[in-house]
Parts: structure tokens; C-alpha cells; sequence
């Protein structure tokens, strides 16, 4: 009997029976940008392959003024359906069924040309939207309906149109943005009278065996968003236009309430699928922070949801299914819901990636291949950079030996795993640590390799990670002074606090400070009461009328640094206003501008442009940030020992998932200069790589695994 018998159930749809309950939801890789239309079809065959029961395309654009942004990927014409004919072929070949999403983005398009319900300007938008009159919303109804068409001639087996996220259709739902008096506003029955009408015509365009899935916004987390009684009837009406499916949505890309985040609780918003769920006998799909087999199935098993949807879990593990059917959950790669190497980038007009699988979006770029000269292979450092490096030449088939000084794997992220709000790094790193079991890498704990230890190896990695730079203050040596590691470690801390370095490892290290008792991203009713986030049959859109009312801090801490500018501003880029909110929160004080003059007994000298200052505080904690760890590099090149230098021992940025920089190791052409994931040698990636291939793959990501594992996954 399978340990998954909710997930694992098919799916009857009447015309079609999908063989599990788990949907692949949409998610925009910027890979079909590219133009490389064969990249896209792998990327999606590979999801297939690994047995999810139905794909959801990136959203793809009904006409040039819905697109997110100027060029957005759509299906517009002839050349457009024949690219994502291949898509379709490589995952029916694969045994997949695939749906393309149509998504308008309304106010959110990122250009001159967006229109929308009223001429309401979105925050995240520098542009005004046109307000549509009764032609222009004619248009764009006909517009998407061609493209279900289009979708539908192109081998699609479904199309999920776009209703939630604060996107076209949600913008005509709610008061928020529609201010209309016409027959498309004032009433509900006429602002939904748009994402209706479209189902309808859809429906009635694609014919009845055709997957039609709507998305809606079961909590807008905006004001004036929807009542939980318009949602109720949005979805029966929807249900009745022809739906096959309604697939969940959680919050507008505007909204002050993260929702996707690793800070997150999984699971956080089943609560309210399961609430639509008796209304309606149509399938209903729940989203949102569900990353293992296990949540998933609970969700099923209580009755909250018909199947569930994850998107980042399926960059992280394309196997995610196979593996939990196949008895091998335990070695699903787990999504940390770091947003870093996917919404950050997707955000910023980059291609996506994944910090925890490093082939995401590149699977016809870094292959995996047996290797036919098996080598024997020193690894010195099990951080996240000498663990993946580890797993991926032993399961090529080389002799692998790993050394580590401690006493167990991890590296920085077992600092990171303790911080609130990332919890999800202790199961990376128990993935990692079986990982090397599963691979059949000679771990030895406990033993700091030395350049004697390594002199019989045919390759040396060197993976030794990164340490803390001295910021050169008067008294650091201080008795209440402290390193980011003795705090995280659990060094005691006095009361008052100031943080030297507002980097991603200050915020997260004043983010420890402040939390005391049970963390919010373990706690959902916590985490809710934190955020303000209320009921939608209360309140319309969900926000709590008393607002965000979050624990009292544990600790008045103060975050300083150097430059004269926001704190936070570097931090990602979908995720950095949470990490400044949540501080706020806590009362967190956070200056820049500012010189450290010295530490004495009384606290933290310092100066800023209205003259010196003395911060009276209990303890000074440095987060001044990282430098390589080199001594062992340094020493091998001493002795005329070859060897290769990854991750934070190379580079000593935060955790990323971008690698600009290639290493200046030669593969076997002498012009190639490969990125530090596949430079350890053509015996890890098991291919010889041009000097353009390896270009782009250093421009569109390649890996986190080999830049640092410092503390905190950061841009």
C-alpha cells in the first residue's frame, strides 16, 4: 500500500482521468524568451517524466498589451503555435498532459500600453493604465478566446485562465481598482460580469472535452478586495460558464502580506479551499507553501482540497511524484521558498533557476552523464558547495571522499536553519545529509583535512566555505562583543543589541533577536495575527481590521551600517520588503550613515553626520560580512598540489544563485572557462563546454551550490 493514497488517487474529469491529484502550476521560467523553444520542451518533459498529473504553463500573453512586460512570451500566431507544438510533443511523449495558462496582466503590465477596469495605477508599475471602454474590453475578451484556441490547435490539453494575483480579471472584480458606473462596475454582478464572460466564450470556443481551468483569488489581501460571499458566487457562476476546474489564488502582487515565502507556513491558506470546496462540485485546487508529500497529503486526507499545485517544488525536484510513489520521498530535493533564483529573477527579467537543483531550467545545458574514467576524489568542506559537488561526482560514478571539520554536514546553513521564518533549511540540510548516503560518498566528520591527507587524490575540491571579515573597530575584542556564529550557536545576548552590518546576514541575525518563543512560521494563527491577516467574510480582501499586531520583541536591537542609504535595499527582490517589515515590526531601529568609532563597556561609539554618538547597548554583534577561506587552497598551491576552489572559498558572496563570475578553470578546450558548477571538471558535468554555452550558463544562473553558503539566500 502506497504511503500517499490521497495524492496518488486519480482524478476523474469526466472526458479525462488525470492518474494523480497533484497539479504542476504556473510558474514564468523566462525560458520561452529565450527562443530556444527545445529548452522549453525539455523543462517541461522533464516535470512529465517525473509524473505530476498536469502541467500549467508560465502565463502567456492573449496580445502585446497583456504580456507582464514588452516582448512577453504569448501565442500570437502561426510560428507562435508550431514553438509550443514541441512543448506539447515532448510531454505527451513523456506520458504528461499539459495546460497553457493565459494570463493578461492588466495594470501590471510593465509597459506604456497596459490597460485595465479604471486608469488606476498600480505601485509595482511606473505606468498609468488606459481605461477600456466597451470596445477595448470587447477586444480583449476575443483575444483571450483565440488564445484557448490557439492553445487547443497548438496540443494543449487545457488552458488555465488567469483570475487571481491581482491580474486582469481580479482587477475587474474588486473595488480596488474598478471604479466603473457601466454595465463592467458598481455591483458585483457586473464587475464579474468580465472573468465570467470570458469562461463562457472560452468554453464555448474549445468545446466540452477540453480542461478549462479558472483561476480565483480565494483572498485578494488588498483593500476593498472581494468578500468571501462574492467569492462563493464568482465560483459558482464561473462553474457554471464551464469550468472543469477552479485552481486557487492567494493575494495580489501588490499586497503587504507575503504569501509564498519560506516565512510562510506551509500550507498557510488550505483553510479557505477548504471552505470553498462544499460550495461548489466542480474539482477545487489549493496552492500555496505546500513543498513535501506528506502536506499534500494531509490536505487531501482532511477533505480541504480535490488536488494541490506546486510550482517551485517541481524547479527543485522534476521527480517529485516518481519519487514519492516510487517509496523514495525522502530524497525529493526540497523547495526552501527562498524566492531567489525564481521570483527574484523572474522579477528582474532573468532567467529562473533553482538554488536547490542546479539543472533547473538547464536541463539540455548540464547534463549528468556515467562517467568512463572514474576517478578518486577529495572534497574538503560539506557545506551546501562541497555537498552537491559531492553528491553529483559520486552518483557519475567517481570515488568521493568528503572531508569536514565538524562534526556534522551543513556548513553556514545550520546557522541559517535557525533563524525564524527559515525553518525549511533544516530539511535541505537532512537532504543533503542522506543524499551522500544515497550517493555512496565516504563521509568523514570530525577531520580537518590538511595537505597531507590529500597528496593520493586525482581531483581536489576545495569547498572550505567563507570567514567572518574583521571590520577593524577599537574593542572588538571586547567581552560584550560577539560573531554572527556565536549568536545563531545560542551565545547568550544582553537586552540591548546593536548589529554592525545590515547585509543579509544582519537582517536575519537582528530577525533571531527580536523572536522569542514559538516561531510564526510554525505557528499559522501566529503568523496571521503578525501579518493582519483576517477573513474575507469579515473583512473585504482578508485584511484584519486592527491590522498587523505582532509579539512584543524579545530585544531592542538597533541595525547600523556604513552606507548612507535604506537598509534592505539589496536584499531580494520579491522578498526584501518582508524582511524590512517584519523587522519594523519589532521596532527594529535601522540606521545608515554610520562610522563605528569603537566598542567600549558601555556600548557602541560611533559617529554619523550630526557628530558622535554612543549607542548604549548590552552587546555588540558583527555582521560585517564574509571573506574567503583560502588557507587550504593557499596551502596545496604551496606544495604544487592541483586542485579546485568552489563556493564561498572562491567568492565569498551570500548565498546565490547567480554566478557571473567564471572560474578559471580550463576544461578540456583550451578556451572554455567554465562556471565554478561544472569547473570542477568535465568529470561532474560529463560534457565539454564552448566558451558561449558557458557564458550563458554563468548568465542564466548556474549555481548557488558552488557560491557560498553563506547564511541566507540573498540576491
Amino acid at each position: 500500500m502506497t504511503t500517499y493514497p490521497h495524492l496518488l488517487a486519480p482524478l476523474d474529469l469526466g472526458f479525462v482521468t488525470l492518474p494523480n491529484r497533484v497539479l504542476m502550476g504556473s510558474m514564468h521560467t523566462g525560458l520561452e524568451e529565450t527562443g530556444d523553444w527545445g529548452r522549453v520542451a525539455a523543462f517541461y518533459a522533464a516535470r512529465a517524466r517525473g509524473g505530476v498529473a498536469l502541467i500549467v504553463t508560465g502565463g502567456m500573453a492573449p496580445n502585446p498589451e497583456g504580456g507582464v512586460f514588452p516582448g512577453a512570451a504569448g501565442l500570437f500566431s502561426e510560428s507562435d503555435i508550431a514553438n509550443h507544438r514541441r512543448v506539447t510533443d515532448a510531454v505527451h511523449g513523456a506520458g504528461g498532459r499539459i495546460a497553457m495558462q493565459i494570463l493578461h496582466a492588466g495594470r501590471y503590465a510593465y509597459g506604456k500600453s497596459c490597460v485595465s477596469a479604471s486608469a488606476v495605477k498600480s505601485p509595482i508599475s511606473p505606468f498609468v493604465p488606459q481605461e477600456l471602454d466597451e470596445a477595448g474590453i470587447e477586444r480583449q475578451i476575443s483575444d483571450i478566446v483565440t488564445a484557448a484556441v490557439r492553445a487547443k490547435q497548438a496540443g494543449y490539453d487545457g488552458v488555465e485562465v488567469m483570475g487571481s494575483e491581482g491580474y486582469f480579471l481580479n482587477q475587474f472584480l474588486v473595488r480596488h481598482v474598478n471604479h466603473r458606473r457601466d454595465r463592467w462596475g458598481g455591483e458585483y454582478e457586473n464587475r464579474m460580469r468580465l472573468p465570467v464572460e470570458v469562461v463562457r466564450r472560452v468554453r464555448e470556443a474549445v468545446g466540452p472535452d477540453f480542461i478549462l481551468i479558472y483561476r480565483i483569488s480565494l483572498i485578494d489581501l488588498v483593500p476593498d478586495g472581494s468578500t468571501w460571499d462574492e467569492v462563493v458566487l464568482l465560483a459558482k457562476t464561473v462553474e457554471a460558464a464551464g469550468a472543469t476546474l477552479l485552481n486557487t489564488g492567494i493575494g495580489w502582487h501588490e499586497a503587504r502580506v507575503p504569501t509564498i515565502a519560506t516565512s510562510v507556513p506551509r500550507a498557510a491558506f488550505a483553510w479557505l479551499t477548504a471552505r470553498l470546496r462544499p460550495e461548489v462540485s466542480i474539482p477545487v485546487i489549493t496552492s500555496n507553501r505546500i513543498n513535501t508529500p506528506d502536506v499534500a497529503e494531509g490536505i487531501l486526507a482532511g477533505g480541504q482540497a480535490d488536488m494541490v499545485s506546486m510550482a517551485r517544488p517541481f524547479l527543485a525536484d522534476p521527480e517529485f511524484v516518481a519519487k514519492a510513489a516510487s517509496g523514495r520521498a525522502d530524497q525529493i530535493a526540497p523547495c526552501i521558498a527562498c524566492n531567489q533564483a525564481c521570483l527574484d529573477h523572474t522579477f528582474s527579467g532573468k532567467l529562473t533557476s533553482c538554488l536547490v537543483n542546479p539543472r533547473a531550467c538547464a536541463e539540455t545545458e548540464l547534463q549528468y552523464e556515467p562517467t568512463s574514467t572514474p576517478k578518486k576524489v577529495a572534497i574538503v568542506g560539506a557545506g551546501a558547495a562541497g555537498m552537491m559537488c559531492a553528491i553529483v561526482a559520486a552518483q557519475r560514478g567517481h570515488q568521493v571522499v568528503l572531508f569536514e571539520a565538524s562534526h556534522q554536514v551543513g556548513g553556514l546553513l545550520n546557522l541559517a536553519k535557525v533563524v525564524p521564518g527559515k525553518e525549511e533549511f533544516r530539511g535541505l540540510v537532512e537532504w543533503f545529509g542522506h543524499m551522500l548516503q544515497v550517493a555512496g560518498v565516504d563521509l568523514r566528520l570530525g577531520r580537518r583535512a590538511g595537505v597531507a591527507d590529500l597528496t593520493r587524490f586525482d581531483d581536489v575540491i576545495v569547498a572550505t566555505g567563507v570567514q567572518p571579515r574583521d571590520p577593524g573597530i577599537a574593542g572588538q575584542d571586547g567581552a560584550n562583543v560577539l560573531g554572527y556564529a556565536d549568536v545563531l550557536r545560542g551565545a547568550p545576548v544582553g537586552r540591548r543589541v546593536a548589529v554592525v552590518g545590515a547585509g543579509g546576514i544582519g537582517f536575519d541575525v537582528a530577525e533571531y533577536l527580536v523572536h522569542q518563543g514559538k516561531s510564526p512560521t510554525e505557528d499559522p494563527a501566529l503568523w496571521r495575527r503578525e501579518w493582519g491577516v483576517g477573513d474575507p467574510a469579515d473583512v473585504p480582501g482578508g485584511l484584519a481590521a486592527h491590522g498587523p499586531q505582532p509579539e512584543a520583541p524579545a530585544r531592542e536591537v538597533t541595525l547600523l551600517q556604513r552606507k548612507a542609504e535604506k537598509l534592505g535595499r539589496h536584499l531580494g527582490k520579491t522578498t526584501g520588503w518582508i524582511h524590512r517589515a517584519a523587522l519594523q515590526m519589532k521596532h527594529v531601529k535601522m540606521r545608515g550613515g554610520v562610522s563605528y568609532e569603537a566598542v567600549v563597556p558601555e556600548g557602541l561609539q560611533i559617529s554619523t553626520a550630526d557628530g558622535p554618538e554612543m549607542l548604549a547597548v548590552d552587546t555588540v554583534v558583527m555582521c560585517a560580512g564574509q571573506l574567503p577561506d583560502r588557507a587550504l587552497a593557499d596551502a596545496l598551491d604551496a606544495a604544487g598540489i592541483a586542485h579546485h576552489v568552489i563556493g564561498g572559498a572562491d567568492v565569498a558572496a551570500e548565498l546565490h544563485a547567480l554566478r557571473r563570475r567564471c572560474s578559471r578553470f580550463r576544461a578540456d578546450t583550451a578556451s572554455a572557462q567554465i562556471p565554478a558548477l561544472t569547473a570542477v571538471s568535465d568529470w561532474i558535468s560529463g560534457v565539454t563546454l564552448s566558451t558561449e554555452t558557458a557564458t550563458r550558463q554563468s548568465n542564466s544562473l548556474f549555481q548557488k551550490h558552488l557560491t557560498t553558503v553563506s547564511l541566507f539566500p540573498r540576491p
